[in-house]
């Protein structure tokens, strides 16, 4: 927001400073909105939902999984808009460096196996579109929130890029960790966070490669709902037996984003160099 002088208003000048604190409290927000809307939601619809399987109809996957995704996404638009941000979140990014694209690279494989592989034929028509729609909200939502938001708050608080990878990351991964309030069991949970920092770190080195927000998201937008209907559940990592070859040579893909993660902390310095001239841009006063 600007005011009629052109000056910057408190609320934007307050995000504009950036840092660790603001980017954790910004994630923070999201997820007590999302899972307060979730819980609201599934009270009012549970009629909707088949607690035994979310993706019987189109219906309980719209409900359960899409409906709580649209007003986290209202919600990111209005927060990224009062800021002036979307120029910023969307405009050009650090340079990257060629071997990022093995980030990209090991996302999309298991996208196009699942992709061929899916018993489509189990679930209602009705049922894979809702859950292709769901997944570009999460790739929307989740990569706004942390490849945008919480990477540009990070990045003006005068963190190094590892250090935004790391914790942009981290921030990603322990937003999953709101598995546990669902029943999740606790080594489910901790292999999930432990996967999903990798998975993060994926997103991130794809956004620096790629060079635009949007490819993260339509990546994203894409892994999630295959993965969904690949195993009939969300946030399965390596339960139910595959059916088909296709999905078995998907399966040991989860390895490769815990093993990046891993491999990641030790990149410090092949992650660190920007191209002169494309730090994060700062959004003109009107």
């Amino acid at each position: 927001m600007v005011d009629g002088t052109g000056d910057t208003s408190p609320w934007q000048g307050f995000w504009e400073r950036g840092g660790l604190w603001r980017a954790v409290l910004a994630a923070a927000a999201y997820l007590a909105l999302y899972l307060g809307a979730s819980r609201v939601i599934g009270v009012w619809f549970a009629h909707s939902v088949d607690p035994d399987d979310l993706f019987a109809t189109p219906t309980g996957v719209f409900v359960a999984l899409a409906l709580p995704l649209l007003v986290g996404a209202v919600v990111l638009v209005l927060f990224v808009a009062s800021l002036r941000w979307f120029p910023v979140l969307f405009g050009p990014q650090p340079a990257g460096r060629g071997w990022m694209w093995v980030a990209p690279a090991i996302v999309l494989v298991p996208v196009l196996l699942r992709a061929a592989g899916v018993d489509y034929g189990s679930y209602a028509a009705g049922v894979v579109v809702t859950t292709l729609f769901a997944g570009l909200l999460v790739g929307f939502v989740e990569e706004v929130l942390c490849r945008g938001v919480v990477v540009t708050l990070l990045r003006r608080g005068g963190s190094t890029e590892w250090v935004v990878m790391v914790v942009s990351s981290l921030v990603f991964a322990l937003l999953h960790s709101a598995n546990a309030l669902s029943g999740m069991a606790p080594a489910t949970v901790a292999l999930t966070v432990v996967y999903t920092f990798g998975f993060g770190v994926a997103m991130y080195l794809t956004l620096r490669v790629t060079g635009n927000l949007v490819w993260p998201i339509l990546l994203h937008g894409a892994f999630d709902p295959m993965l969904f209907l690949a195993t009939g559940g969300i946030d399965e990592t390596t339960t139910l037996a595959p059916v088909s070859p296709l999905l078995a040579l998907a399966t040991p893909t989860n390895f490769l984003f815990i093993a990046l993660g891993l491999v990641s902390l030790f990149l410090a310095r092949a992650v660190n160099g920007r191209a002169k001239g494309h730090d994060t841009p700062r959004p003109a006063a009107a």
